[in-house]
């Protein structure tokens, strides 16, 4: 625990500095800073919609994978039960 409090004190502070001593004017740098923002919340979002459709796949196909197996399983069931 104490290691990744350190680990985001450590990612501030050095936020902190390179915006301190970065070698344009602030209002350059807020407005970079704004318009990686507004990148990386669209990047998100789609992100986010393609993990929503993989993960609805991936539970269709483990129902799909479900369903056969089950009716496989009860038929050589039904089948090994007749034979005696």
């Amino acid at each position: 625990m104490k290691f990744f409090f350190g680990l985001l004190v450590g990612f501030a502070l050095g936020a902190i500095a390179g915006l301190l001593l970065a070698p344009q004017s602030g209002e350059a740098t807020l407005a970079q800073l704004s318009e990686q923002g507004a990148m990386l919340r669209n990047r998100s979002g789609s992100l986010g919609e393609e993990l929503k459709t993989r993960a609805a796949e991936a539970v269709t196909a483990g129902r799909q994978l479900y369903d056969r197996t089950r009716d496989e399983l009860t038929q050589r069931y039904n089948q090994t039960k007749g034979q005696f």
